[in-house]
């Protein structure tokens, strides 16, 4: 959230990219310096399982599978922030200055929501994760269409959804897989994700070039499609429901 800022503030004093991403590289060293402090406090994590797993050789579980599908739908649906800030720079949009500030607002969305979001989705199981889908869904027409206000709107509902993305979808992976299997589970999860977030942004990159309406139908679309897969888990998976 304060790396933007520090930005944003370097921007409207000196004018240049280049120190302000220079800046950059102090928070950067902080951030290795806690994994670097994590790694030397707990050099063996998974140490701290209570009871140590009878590791199988079975394979993940098909509703696993149908739950990375839709999730895949979300990451494809779901714009990066450049190029949000490119067409915040593009249209005028938004001031310069304020690009970098729009950003800390959706970080600072993210932070605080994202603890939230896991609580209510512990209590409440996947119809928290459903209406929060459907709300983030919203972003591509406020800030690919709306002035500064409505993008502004946009923005922290963009960083509502990144909440959502860091905070309740990988989490549900776990009642969803054995103990011993949970290490591969996350990880194929983390690369399907990933694959489909970058397929997703180069489609939206060529569709932006192409047509905006278009490219926010599709991001729109998407994000809706993953909601009947989300719904299907819901009622399967190994979650109490208890909305």
């Amino acid at each position: 959230m304060f790396g933007p800022l520090v930005v944003a503030a370097v921007l409207a004093r000196h004018g240049s990219y280049h120190l302000a991403f220079a800046v950059l590289f102090v928070p950067a060293l902080i951030n290795l310096s806690f994994v670097l402090v994590a790694r030397l406090l707990y050099p063996r994590p998974q140490d701290l399982e209570t009871t140590p797993p009878d590791v199988q050789g079975s394979g993940l579980p098909r509703i696993y599978w149908i739950y990375l599908a839709g999730a895949a739908l979300v990451a494809a649906g779901f714009a990066d922030y450049p190029i949000i800030a490119y067409h915040f720079g593009r249209t005028g949009a938004v001031p310069g200055e304020w690009i970098a500030i729009f950003y800390a607002v959706a970080m600072a969305v993210s932070g605080s929501g994202s603890p939230l979001f896991a609580r209510l989705f512990d209590r409440f199981g996947f119809s928290v994760l459903i209406g929060l889908i459907l709300l983030s869904a919203s972003f591509a027409p406020l800030v690919f269409l709306g002035g500064f206000w409505t993008a502004l709107i946009g923005a922290a509902i963009w960083g509502l959804g990144m909440g959502v993305h860091e905070s309740i979808i990988p989490a549900a992976v776990t009642p969803m897989v054995p103990i011993e299997r949970r290490a591969s589970a996350f990880g194929l999860f983390t690369a399907g994700y990933g694959v489909f977030w970058f397929l997703g942004s180069a489609a939206i990159g060529f569709l932006y070039d192409l047509s905006l309406p278009f490219m926010i139908a599709y991001c729109v679309a998407a994000e809706l499609a993953a909601l009947p897969i989300f719904i299907w888990v819901g009622r399967h998976a190994n979650v109490v429901d208890r909305a």
